[in-house]
C-alpha cells in the first residue's frame, strides 16, 4: 500500500497543476516543474523521491522523447537544402561553443562544459510547432524550415550525447570502432523492419473488431522492446525512445492510434518526468546565493544571446530578410525536452551538480516562457507586412 501513496500525489500533482496552466496561461511544463517544486522537499515536502517514484520518471522520460521523435517525419527531410544544413550547424554549433565556454569559465570540469555544450545544440519542437500554428507560420517555407532545423539541431544534441555516454558511463565493452557501425546497421534495419512489422499487424487484424486496441499495444511493444535492444547495444533510453518514435513516425499513419498514444503519453507518463524533475529540483542551492545567481545568469545569458544572435545571422546569410530573421531567431531559443531529458540523465550519473542542474530547470523555464511571446511577436509584424 505504501507504493499507492507516493503514485497517488505524482497523479494528483499531474492534473491539478495542469488544470492550474489552464486557468494561469503558464505553460504546461512550465507549471509540472513548478508544481514538482512545491510538493518537493524544496517547499511542502509532501512527496520525497523512492525508488518507485524514480521509475515513473525514468518511464515518463521515454515517452517523452518518444512523442519528440514520432512528432519528426522523415519525409520532411526531402526538402533540406544545402542552406538548412548550414542553418542549423551555425545555430547549434556556436551556442555549443558558447555555452561549453561559460561553463568552463565558471570553474567547473571540461566533461561538464561539454555536456552544457551539446544542451545548447538543442532547441524544442514540442514548444517551437505549437506557438508556429497558433501564429498561422507553421505550413510556411520560413516556418518549414524552423521546423527542419530544429529537429536537426535535436537529433544532433542526442547523438552527441550518446556519443558521451558511451564514453563517460559505457554499458557495453564493445570496442567504439566497432560499437557504432553495428548500431547504425541496427538502425538502418529497425528502419526499414519495424514498419513492416506493424503493417503485417495491422493485416492480420484487419477484420477484427480489436484492431486499434493491438495495434495501440504492437506499438508500445516495439517502443519497449528498442529501448531495452538499444540498452543492451549501448545506447541509453532517451536516445532510444527519440529513435524508436522517428522510426514510427512514418509508418502511423490512423489518427485514432496516434491519438491513443498522445492521450496515454500526455496524460499519464509525461506529466510524471515534469514533477520527478521538479521534485528534484533543490531550492535548498540559494542558500548560497551568490554562487547560484551567478551560475544561472550566466547560463541564461550566453543561451539567448548565443541562440538568438547566431540564428539572426544565420538566417540572414542564407537569405531571410530581417523580420523573418528575428523570427526565426525566437524560435531557436526554447530549451525543453532534450535539455530536461539531458540534465536529469547527467545528474544521476553525478556529471552536474545540483547547482547546475536548478540552473538548467530554470533556464528551460525562462526560454519556454520567452520564446513564445518573442515568436507572437514576430510573427504579427510578418502577418502585417503580408496584409500590406
Amino acid at each position: 500500500m505504501e507504493d499507492f501513496y507516493p503514485f497517488f500525489l505524482i497523479v494528483f500533482s499531474g492534473v491539478f497543476f495542469s488544470m492550474l496552466s489552464i486557468r494561469t496561461h503558464i505553460p504546461w511544463a512550465v507549471m509540472l516543474i513548478i508544481g514538482g517544486i512545491i510538493v518537493g522537499p524544496s517547499f511542502l515536502d509532501v512527496i520525497s523521491l523512492n525508488p518507485t517514484i524514480d521509475f515513473m520518471g525514468q518511464i515518463g522520460l521515454v515517452f517523452l522523447m518518444f512523442m519528440a521523435g514520432l512528432e519528426t517525419k522523415f519525409s520532411q527531410f526531402k526538402e533540406y537544402r544545402t542552406n538548412l544544413l548550414l542553418l542549423s550547424f551555425i545555430n547549434g554549433f556556436v551556442p555549443f561553443l558558447v555555452g561549453g565556454a561559460v561553463v568552463y569559465a565558471l570553474g567547473y570540469e571540461p566533461i561538464t562544459a561539454l555536456i552544457v555544450g551539446i544542451i545548447f545544440v538543442s532547441s524544442s519542437i514540442a514548444v517551437v510547432i505549437p506557438t508556429l500554428e497558433v501564429s498561422g507560420m507553421l505550413r510556411t517555407k520560413l516556418g518549414q524550415s524552423v521546423i527542419v532545423t530544429t529537429v536537426l539541431q535535436d537529433i544532433t544534441s542526442l547523438v552527441l550525447l550518446s556519443l558521451l555516454l558511451q564514453n563517460v558511463d559505457p554499458v557495453t565493452e564493445v570496442p567504439l570502432y566497432v560499437f557504432y557501425p553495428v548500431l547504425l546497421g541496427v538502425l538502418i534495419a529497425m528502419r526499414l523492419g519495424i514498419p513492416k512489422l506493424r503493417e503485417w499487424v495491422v493485416s492480420v487484424t484487419k477484420k477484427s473488431p480489436d484492431l486499434f486496441q493491438l495495434e495501440f499495444r504492437s506499438t508500445f511493444l516495439i517502443l519497449i522492446g528498442t529501448v531495452i535492444a538499444f540498452e543492451l547495444l549501448g545506447l541509453h533510453p532517451i536516445v532510444a525512445g527519440f529513435f524508436s518514435g522517428l522510426v514510427l513516425a512514418d509508418s502511423i499513419k490512423s489518427k485514432v492510434l496516434k491519438d491513443k498514444i498522445k492521450t496515454i503519453s500526455y496524460g499519464i507518463f509525461i506529466p510524471v518526468f515534469f514533477v520527478v524533475v521538479g521534485l528534484q529540483t533543490d531550492l535548498g542551492v540559494f542558500t548560497n546565493i551568490g554562487s547560484v545567481l551567478l551560475t544561472m545568469t550566466a547560463l541564461v545569458f550566453a543561451l539567448v544571446c548565443s541562440k538568438y544572435l547566431s540564428g539572426y545571422f544565420a538566417a540572414r546569410l542564407v537569405g531571410f530578410d530581417k523580420l523573418e530573421s528575428n523570427f526565426f531567431a525566437a524560435t531557436s531559443l526554447p530549451q525543453l525536452s532534450t535539455t530536461l531529458a539531458t540534465a536529469f540523465v547527467v545528474f544521476n550519473l553525478g556529471l552536474i551538480d545540483q547547482t547546475l542542474l536548478t540552473s538548467l530547470v530554470v533556464l528551460s523555464v525562462l526560454t519556454v516562457l520567452l520564446s513564445p511571446i518573442l515568436i507572437r511577436r514576430h510573427a504579427v509584424g510578418l502577418q502585417t507586412r503580408k496584409e500590406e
